[in-house]
């Protein structure tokens, strides 16, 4: 078997809608390969969380639209997974604060690692230099600048944090649905706007 510095894992869950923008994954290994020395795996994982396999992986991808409810057993793993090192990029497909996926999710995160532990990380955090620098903290997406969702352009992620390190990257900036295209379109973009994804996954890997 091929030895990869990184694979791409999409989570599945029982409750809601896990199997969104589908070419994501896809553009945003190309992005990897384009811009990075890392050995990829060209090819999208798809593991449930309540499966212990997910807790191999070096990055995971959890996202959707609806009601957000885990299992017992997905709750287990979810918490081993971050306490253990992990990490989770979380988005709000809605892109709305207060939408089902956020408030549901939100609820979910509180209930495994208390009330305070998913926080606003400052915008000169160094997930926004780890790679490419963005100056201005988490870059904006056009569902956002369009009005849809809660008609909010958001200027801060959340996280959840372990020894100093973010384990839980939680957006409601629908980065999956800006990067749901063919990477091939990359040309027609005066700026390649997965670049922040390479940011994400470079931090990721740095622990």
């Amino acid at each position: 078997m091929a030895s990869y510095d990184f694979y791409f894992t999409r989570l599945t869950y029982e409750s809601g809608d896990w199997d969104v923008d589908v070419r994501m994954p896809s553009n945003v290994l190309n992005s990897l390969v384009e811009y990075t020395t890392l050995r990829v795996d060209p090819v999208e994982r798809i593991v449930a969380l309540s499966d212990p396999k997910m807790l191999e992986a070096p990055f995971c991808y959890f996202a959707g639209h609806k009601l957000v409810q885990f299992t017992a057993a997905e709750r287990k793993n979810l918490e081993r997974y971050i306490k253990g090192g992990g990490f989770l990029f979380v988005d709000d497909c809605n892109h709305d604060i207060d939408g089902l996926f956020a408030k549901s999710f939100e609820a979910e995160i509180a209930r495994i690692f208390g009330p305070k532990a998913l926080h606003k990380i400052p915008n000169n955090h160094p997930i926004y230099s780890s790679f490419f620098k963005f100056e201005d903290g988490p870059p904006n997406t056009t569902v956002e600048l369009n009005g849809w969702g809660d008609d909010l352009v958001h200027d801060y992620l959340k996280a959840i944090e372990v020894g100093g390190r973010v384990r839980l990257l939680y957006s409601n900036k629908d980065y999956g649905c800006e990067w749901d295209y063919d990477f091939r379109n990359k040309r027609f973009l005066a700026v390649d706007n997965t670049r922040f994804a390479v940011n994400i996954i470079q931090y990721a890997l740095g622990a």
